[in-house]
């Protein structure tokens, strides 16, 4: 299997999963300051590799009054000064052509989202200009659909690809995750991260928003996890029910160190390494 080289960790293989997490959109710079310092500081404790993800722009909210973020502009220097003042590397989503160069200065992932990811000229640019790309499998594709997605983005010359499985939509605002996506992806040779708030996500379920079942979070990270996936994406607040966006299937920041703590331990069973002493 193709192993992404992060610096201080690697992606892939046998590899302890990597976290990805934060807020689904960036808010103002002070709070996704303190989220990313804590995610630092918890997942160094555990010894988990971290990866912090926020949106500056999210294109594809439910209503057009929906809150969007600060722009590409705004946004990434609010990542750049997080990069700086935390050292955590940074993932965010593109959703258009002209923001692909100058994101490309910042984010060590950049990602192509789940609706864009049969767009074959995007998926393309964003492979030619990424260190390294994430595309999220959409809700509509069977797994055996991210061969054509890894081909598009090789033939970029890129070979540092990630996949990222969040459930299959059936309509009437509901995704359905099967665990059998992750190891049929997996077996084409590159690293799969699992979203597991995503997952349980309502869409357009409350009218104007998403809504979500927070609670289920953690039974489909476990499960992912038991299949040997290569990374947990999670998004987190600390206090969901204020979020300006996807706040109803977003954790806790305070619940994440027993879910972790549970998330490495089966992460060590299934991959080996599991130390009883």
């Amino acid at each position: 299997m193709k192993q992404i080289d992060m610096g201080d960790f690697a992606i892939g293989d046998k590899n302890g999963f990597v976290l990805i997490a934060g807020p689904c959109v960036l808010e103002n710079e002070e709070s996704a300051l303190d989220t990313a310092d804590y995610l630092r500081k918890l997942t160094a404790r555990l010894k988990i590799p971290y990866i912090f993800k926020a949106s500056y722009d999210k294109a594809n909210r439910t209503s057009i009054n929906s809150y969007r973020g600060p722009g590409a502009e705004k946004g990434l220097a609010i990542l750049q000064k997080i990069k700086e003042e935390t050292g955590v590397l940074l993932l965010s989503d593109v959703h258009r052509f002209e923001e692909i160069d100058q994101a490309s200065t910042v984010l060590d992932i950049m990602q192509v989202p789940a609706f864009l990811c049969r767009q074959t000229d995007f998926i393309v640019e964003v492979a030619k200009k990424a260190r390294v790309v994430n595309v999220k499998k959409g809700q509509f594709l069977a797994p055996g659909d991210v061969a054509n997605i890894i081909t598009k983005a090789k033939s970029a010359g890129n070979e540092n690809i990630m996949i990222t499985e969040r459930g299959t939509s059936f309509g009437y605002n509901n995704l359905v995750f099967d665990v059998r996506a992750l190891p049929i992806v997996r077996d084409m040779g590159y690293p799969v991260i699992f979203d597991a708030t995503h997952a349980v996500q309502l869409p357009g379920g409350a009218g104007t928003a998403s809504g979500g079942e927070r609670a289920m979070v953690e039974y489909l990270a476990r499960a992912a996890v038991a299949a040997g996936v290569d990374g947990i994406f999670l998004e987190v607040h600390r206090n969901p029910e204020m979020a300006l966006c996807d706040g109803a299937n977003s954790l806790y920041l305070d619940y994440l160190e027993e879910l972790l703590t549970t998330l490495k331990q089966i992460d060590e069973l299934v991959k080996g390494k599991y130390n009883k002493g």
